[in-house]
């Protein structure tokens, strides 16, 4: 190396300008290297701070790869080979993380300590000696310009002295601050060059260990690991680039074939014809919320069939929720104020209404269509799409046309002649005609061009009319929905049966033979035919109320009675065998029978239930009974007052019959008083006497009156 530089130790007691201006040379080379040494140390920090943060994300990622297998994805699980691998990688990457480690130790001992103490050592003492030397040299000033102040003419050996020794003690500071302050720049020339060398040597000795113990531990087998890994993922990926090639032909292919769906509107029926046999389906529909008691929103949902529970889902949501259940439930078209293509869904008790709008119309029928067949429980048989496709095979077959009606059921009479008889009026119903259609037609039970009535209508009957006569005669207003004035909804409330039931109308119609016990049957299978030809899914939900005098249909919203039928003019009652919540009752008007009259009129009316048509049926026939035996009851007991009436009144004859007789005896007793004689001590015999003829007389008397009376 070359000399280097000195400051004269020597010349610090002359303090000449030289000197200053050597030493202002000295301290300028203090202050570049302590800028420099500044810099350089943030930078090798820097190196110290990355290595340490590098050994850290290392450990970190060798830990992470153990942990892969606690891992819980929800795809990708057990794949033991990527595990494998992934713990193979953690062993390699943990022993990368124990070199990082050494190698963050080794820089903390032989890089950053030595420049360190260069920069917090030895340049915080040249400031400190700097700024000692600056004292002192200030006090020598200030000490010699007192000394060569002091006076000539008044001279003070005591002034004089102390002058002297201030001088004395100032310069002799001076000197000694000077000379160690000289040597110690001095000495950083060394200092400097080694505390640059330093470090720079421990980094480079500190990464060379770094390497060699890497070399070390990456041996060739873990060369041929690498190796096989990438092999690995140049197959992945080649996999996915064929992946995502098969991705894109198959969006081409759904872009060409789906344009059609795109639109909201009903596509051609030809090519997309509703599909009446699923028993699954899924989509989006809107929802009618109730806001408050008069308003309502509509909200878009995902709603799903699940067995037979109809579920809505939301956006974002893991799991879908229970909207209703559909076992038993009824679902019709209903119209809306401000929605299209909106069908109802209302559970098998009736407490739970749900509206529900599809995009399309087609959507909306096979929205029904499904519903009814989950309704049905056709979903839990094995094959169901097959038994609701027979079953609404079977619906179009009813209601094929034909050239005349007694062809269309030619074939389906049996061979036998034998006619058997139905023992109660209230019984099932079954799918298949009865032996009876063998003997009477199926024509004599409802006539080919008998209309049928979807809505309903007020009943055609001489009782109603007989009824509006009476309630004009007696000047009661009468009711525009069916409900009289007349004290019929008293007795209703005195009733002892009264039981409701939710009931949906189908329709009615005409009948020939009220009789019969096919006609029911005969009248379920016309207006359900009828209805799936006309695709008519909407029914008219009533109330049925089950009285012991009549049966009433009442709408569930205000309560009005929209048609009352007397119980004795209800001929029979029964359910469909099959679907047990079909039921119907035939209604026989004044006139039709017994007497013969041409004006008496049968119509069958067929519902709907929510519950087993049998109970209805069974609730009609228990109102019966009821009826007949509260008649049979009352005759008894006006028979009893008439007893009781006669009874009193023979009482009452009684009575007056011993009135009178005490008023004959009192009538005879004053004439006995009124004729004594005037002695009475001369004739007392005689008086005796008199009156015992007169008594006798007068008994006679009565008895004569008596016969008379009683003659009488």
């Amino acid at each position: 190396m070359p000399g280097i530089e000195k400051l004269p130790i020597e010349e610090t007691l002359e303090d000449s300008p030289q000197t200053r201006s050597l030493l202002g040379v000295f301290e300028d080379d203090t202050a570049a290297i302590s800028s420099y040494c500044s810099q350089l140390y943030q930078a090798m920090q820097r190196i110290y701070d990355a290595q340490n943060e590098l050994s850290a994300a290392t450990h970190l990622t060798s830990r992470l790869l153990k942990e892969y297998d606690k891992q819980r994805f929800p795809l990708g699980r057990d794949d033991e080979v990527m595990s494998s691998t992934l713990q193979q990688f953690a062993k390699v990457i943990d022993e990368l993380s124990s070199c990082h480690a050494v190698l963050s130790t080794q820089l903390a001992d032989a890089m950053m300590f030595p420049i360190t103490q260069f920069k917090e050592r030895d340049l915080k003492e040249m400031l400190t000696l700097k700024e000692v030397f600056q004292i002192s040299s200030d006090d020598h000033d200030t000490a010699i310009n007192r000394y060569s102040r002091l006076s000539k003419k008044r001279d003070n050996e005591k002034v004089r002295a102390e002058v002297v020794e201030d001088v004395y003690t100032s310069r002799k500071k001076q000197h000694q601050t000077m000379m160690h302050y000289f040597c110690s720049l001095n000495t950083l020339q060394y200092k400097k060059k080694t505390a640059l060398l330093e470090p720079l040597l421990g980094y480079m000795q500190a990464q060379i260990s770094f390497f060699k113990l890497g070399s070390e531990n990456l041996t060739q087998q873990w060369e041929d690991f690498l190796g096989t890994i990438g092999t690995s993922v140049q197959n992945v990926r080649r996999e996915m680039e064929e992946e995502v090639g098969q991705m894109q032909l198959t969006i081409q292919q759904m872009e060409q074939s789906c344009d059609g769906l795109y639109t909201p509107c009903d596509p051609d029926p030809a090519h997309s014809p509703v599909c009446r046999n699923l028993t699954r389906k899924q989509g989006y529909l809107y929802i009618r919320n109730k806001t408050g008691l008069v308003s309502s929103s509509w909200e878009r949902q995902y709603f799903f069939t699940q067995g037979g529970n109809l579920m809505q889902q939301g956006r974002g949501e893991v799991a879908g929720g229970l909207v209703t259940d559909l076992d038993n439930c009824s679902v019709m078209a209903v119209d809306s104020d401000d929605r299209r293509f909106c069908f109802q869904v209302t559970s098998f008790d009736g407490k739970k209404v749900v509206t529900l709008q599809a995009e399309s119309r087609r959507e909306c029928e096979e929205w029904i269509a499904t519903i009814n067949n989950i309704s049905k429980r056709i979903y839990l048989s094995e094959n169901a799409e097959e038994l609701a496709a027979r079953v609404n095979q079977s619906a179009l077959e009813a209601v094929t046309p034909s050239p005349s009606f007694q062809q269309r059921h030619e074939s389906m009479r049996p061979s036998s002649k034998g006619r058997v008889g139905r023992t109660s009026s209230i019984s099932s119903v079954g799918s298949e005609p009865s032996p009876a259609l063998s003997v009477l037609s199926l024509d004599a039970l409802v006539a080919p061009e008998t209309p049928i009535q979807f809505d309903i209508i007020s009943p055609v009957s001489e009782e109603n009319s007989g009824q509006s006569k009476t309630v004009a005669q007696s000047g009661r207003r009468s009711n525009p929905f069916g409900e009289s004035g007349d004290g019929t909804s008293e007795e209703s409330e005195d009733s002892i049966l009264h039981q409701l039931f939710i009931v949906r109308f189908l329709g009615s119609m005409e009948v020939r033979n009220a009789e019969s016990a096919d006609v029911i049957s005969e009248t379920m299978r016309q207006i359900l035919a009828a209805r799936a030809i006309h695709n008519i899914f909407r029914m008219t939900e009533s109330h049925l109320l089950v009285t012991c005098d009549c049966l009433k249909l009442i709408d569930p919203q205000t309560q009005v009675t929209r048609l009352r039928f007397p119980l004795s003019s209800v001929v029979q009652c029964s359910s469909h065998q099959d679907n047990k919540r079909l039921f119907g009752f035939v209604l026989q008007s004044a006139g039709g029978r017994g007497d013969g009259r041409a004006d008496g009129r049968a119509v069958c009316y067929i519902f709907e239930s929510n519950n087993d048509g049998e109970k209805i049926c069974d609730s009609v026939s228990l109102a019966k009974q009821i009826a007949f035996h509260s008649e049979m009851d009352r005759k008894a007991v006006e028979k009893r007052k008439e007893h009781d009436k006669a009874k009193e009144k023979q009482q009452e004859e009684l009575s007056k019959q011993r009135q009178i007789e005490k008023d004959l005896e009192e009538q005879s007793r004053l004439i006995a008083a009124s004729s004594r004689p005037a002695n009475p001590s001369a004739s007392d015999g005689q008086f005796l006497v008199l009156s015992n003829s007169q008594s006798e007389d007068s008994d006679a008397g009565e008895e004569g009156k008596k016969t008379g009376e009683s003659e009488a």
